[in-house]
């Protein structure tokens, strides 16, 4: 589906314009991925992983406060500019993102947000060549058997009824535009408006741009069959989770659960936000991540 602009200026517009950007288009493993890059090209590296029915441009307020780094987001496969996989399965996403990182950024730290820290995750736990793994509002208890089981299961539902109508019928119910503000309005915190209204307008533009119904709703079934839980003992790589208190998809007592399944994992909790901190608190997060870095560089 075409990608929309956002119309309402982006209140980190002036820090990422202040940043050299690239775009461009390349193979992975068959599947053309979308890559878009924000500082030197020489810089340190660091690869971001957006969540479900997203694209690139949710991270990039995260991106736009790591100034002297180099950040790479791609398209996840099926959404924004990307091609999609021939199936949207877990283990399928995981390959994928093992040889984009073994091709663009060996070595780097990845950092996953939400359905991409389910992602991340499962390639970290199977082989991804990575220093450090950071993941934002992580997924850490089944959708439809944790504390927000019934709107995982009305989610379910509703991407259900989409599959079984007729294409064009059921790509109108998955942009319709009261379902994705009410999906907008279900995660924002925020109480200032300006920030809550331009949060609105991101999903308003980018959160139906995807390659296929097929992929969205292949996409939506690997997030609500998996966690990050289920592999956090296998990922040897220091990792930093990065919570919020006011998250409704995982709980703040899940996160702290979660932490106790890697070998090595830290904490950092943002208070007063929810499951869009990459919107919300970005500068606090850039703030982490780079204590978390420094601390590798450091050893």
């Amino acid at each position: 589906m075409p990608v929309e602009r956002a119309s309402r200026p982006s209140p980190y517009r002036a820090l990422l314009d202040a940043l050299p950007q690239r775009e461009r288009a390349i193979d992975v493993d068959g599947v053309r991925t979308a890559l878009f890059e924000y500082g030197e090209p020489d810089a340190t590296p660091i690869l971001f992983v957006h969540g479900f029915r997203g694209d690139h441009h949710g991270l990039e307020p995260i991106a736009a406060h790591l100034p002297g780094m180099r950040v790479i987001i791609p398209d996840l496969p099926g959404f924004g500019e990307s091609d999609a996989l021939s199936t949207a399965s877990i283990d399928a996403y995981a390959a994928w993102l093992r040889a984009l990182v073994a091709s663009e950024a060996p070595g780097a730290a990845v950092l996953g947000h939400s359905f991409g820290s389910i992602v991340v995750a499962h390639a970290a736990a199977s082989g991804l060549d990575a220093s450090r793994i950071v993941l934002v509002n992580p997924i850490a208890t089944p959708a439809l058997s944790g504390p927000n089981r019934l709107g995982s299961a009305l989610a379910l539902g509703y991407y259900r009824v989409a599959a079984a109508l007729p294409e064009r019928a059921g790509l109108t119910l998955l942009g319709a535009p009261p379902i994705v503000r009410g999906m907008s309005a279900f995660m924002a915190k925020t109480r200032d408006g300006g920030l809550r209204a331009w949060i609105h307008g991101q999903h308003d533009a980018y959160f139906s741009s995807y390659a296929s119904r097929r992929s969205v709703l292949e996409a939506f079934d690997a997030s609500i069959r998996h966690t990050v839980s289920e592999v956090a003992a296998r990922i040897a790589q220091p990792v930093q989770l990065i919570a919020a208190d006011r998250d409704d998809i995982t709980p703040l007592r899940e996160q702290h659960r979660l932490r106790a399944r890697f070998p090595d994992a830290r904490l950092a909790v943002l208070r007063g936000t929810g499951h869009l901190v990459h919107y919300e608190r970005p500068r606090e997060a850039a703030a982490v991540i780079r204590r978390f870095l420094a601390e590798g560089a450091a050893r």
